[in-house]
């Protein structure tokens, strides 16, 4: 006898057609039938081992996150309540270009402070991997949800190169798409790149097409986080879908966002362009987190000069009163491309986590406001705060536009991402709450997306883009990730003021037919492993 029978479930199937009612099989991990309108027809009624009656509830296949910031926090937290309760099943990770393989003992040491920020400096983890493949091996001992791993350009970049702004030499070139192929090999779905962050800044487009070729070469997409998300917005998106094109790699747009005020109300520029590079043949999809707020940290708005040499120059340079001025110069009236060409508007720039507890009156104000309080400039502030605090602070930033969200949303490639940053006293409500604000507010309170329609931006999508043959859809043979969540009242708890609060209206994750969320309560099951590259 089967182990599961989930009986009279609403089935959203992820494929965007209507739902249906249907009593689901689940055995060894797999969903092994589907008998629809069971009792409706009179028919003949599955049986199983256990029987869960899922009466009211959607049941859709699991969620996938399509930029994800829990490289590290899969590790130290095996509960992982944040996403688990969501309703995601699957992560992306090793997102913007920077994440922990491959790396030496070098490398490793100067990416932990680079993005302590993103994931804390990682001093509970045990970093005994080095390779892609060892740390999805360290993945694979066990974690709450599954993940795929993106190969960081920056992290390459920093390995063969290091942090300097120059070009690749050739033999430094082969090493790194030594690096990307290795990575690839290991189970890499693509390459990520974070292209207003130092090292992976500092590449030009030939040699991030050199490396996107080889990551076509497996099958894999390219991930970059482009080189500006304000003034330069739009021909930045040129630049990625241009590069794209000339290396004949699949581009997955990370957080494709129009923000700033150069931006207000351009987002139907940005969908024209793709259109025309679908029409034309390109792969293309991207994905968003359903908020107007963006969140990083606050050493990324530097300009990319003052990262040169890694995290070590940045300290000194902020040091040093006369190279700090420029920085400032750079920063408030010129626009760096860490801020993406807008000259800073400190009241935009909240506080939401540092590394010492100590610095935490920090926290929940802008720059500005702490600036007022303490009757200094903002810049100061800023500049103390990133040295006091070995620059790992984490800010949110307030400067998107609800149209531009909505419309990018409603694209026919759009999928969903948190781009959740865990850490800080308090993150990005996005971290708890993308996929249930995206069913609640977006679906339900809106109306911008119907169910079906949402649901396949969240599932079916995704899982194309990963080429995962066997996840992302409800049918008979797939995978049991699976989420059943009760439409009239899904709900993110997470607010801007309490960020850390679960959602609402989503009793039962299952991972691999497991159960991880059961009642509305997180389980001690850790069902989760690698997701590899499928070879073409």
């Amino acid at each position: 006898m089967e182990e599961l029978v989930i009986r009279d479930a609403d089935v959203v199937d992820g494929s965007g057609a209507d739902a249906y009612r249907a009593d689901v099989v689940v055995d060894g991990g797999r969903i092994v039938s589907i008998v629809k309108e069971a009792a409706a027809a009179g028919c003949q009624r599955p049986k199983a081992r256990r029987e869960l009656d899922a009466e009211g509830l959607v049941l859709s296949p699991g969620f996938i996150d399509m930029h994800a910031h829990s490289d590290l926090a899969l590790l130290r937290d095996p509960d992982h309540g944040a996403k688990a309760a969501q309703g995601v099943t699957l992560e992306v990770i090793g997102q913007d270009g920077l994440s922990y393989a491959p790396v030496d003992d070098r490398t490793l040491g100067e990416v932990r402070r680079a993005i302590a920020g993103w994931n804390g400096p990682g001093d509970d983890v045990d970093f005994d991997w080095r390779s892609v493949g060892e740390y999805l091996d360290r993945l694979d001992r066990g974690i709450a949800v599954n993940a795929a791993y993106l190969v960081p350009q920056g992290t390459v970049r920093a390995l063969a190169v290091g942090w300097d702004d120059r070009e690749a030499t050739e033999a430094e070139l082969e090493h790194m798409r030594r690096l990307v192929a290795e990575g690839m090999e290991q189970g890499a779905v693509g390459m990520s790149s974070g292209l207003t962050y130092t090292p992976g800044m500092y590449a030009k487009d030939a040699e991030l097409t050199e490396l996107c070729r080889v990551v076509a070469s497996y099958g894999g997409y390219y991930c970059p986080h482009h080189r500006s998300y304000g003034a330069g917005a739009l021909q930045a998106y040129e630049e990625m879908v241009e590069l794209a094109r000339e290396a004949d790699c699949p581009l997955h747009l990370a957080h494709a966002t129009m923000n700033f005020g150069v931006n207000k109300g351009r987002a139907p520029e940005l969908l024209t362009l793709l259109d025309g590079a679908l029409a034309a043949g390109a792969d293309i999809t991207l994905d968003t987190y359903p908020y107007t707020p963006g969140c990083t940290t606050l050493v990324a708005l530097l300009p990319s000069w003052a990262g040169e040499g890694g995290p070590d120059q940045i300290m000194k340079r902020l040091a040093d009163d006369d190279t700090a001025e420029r920085i400032r110069h750079h920063m408030e009236e010129i626009g760096s491309d860490g801020s993406h060409g807008v000259p800073m508007e400190w009241e935009t720039i909240e506080i939401s986590g540092t590394g010492d507890p100590a610095l935490a009156e920090y926290v929940g104000r802008t720059v500005l406001e702490s600036a007022r309080l303490r009757g200094e400039t903002p810049w100061t502030v800023a500049r103390d705060l990133l040295l006091a605090d070995r620059l790992a602070p984490t800010i949110l930033q307030h400067v998107g536009h609800e149209e531009n969200v909505r419309a990018i949303m409603r694209h026919r490639v759009h999928t969903g991402g948190s781009d959740g940053i865990l850490q800080g006293a308090k993150p990005h409500p996005r971290a708890y709450g993308t996929f249930p604000h995206y069913l609640g507010h977006y679906v339900r309170e809106l109306g911008v997306l119907p169910l079906e329609e949402c649901v396949a931006h969240l599932t079916s999508r995704p899982a194309a883009r990963l080429r995962l043959p066997d996840r992302g859809l409800v049918r008979e043979g797939y995978r049991a990730d699976l989420v059943l969540f009760d439409p009239a009242t899904v709900a993110a708890g997470s607010t801007y003021e309490n960020p850390r609060v679960l959602p609402t209206g989503i009793p039962h994750v299952l991972v691999d037919g497991r159960f991880v969320m059961e009642d509305g309560r997180r389980t001690d099951v850790l069902a989760g492993r690698s997701v590899r590259r499928v070879p073409r």
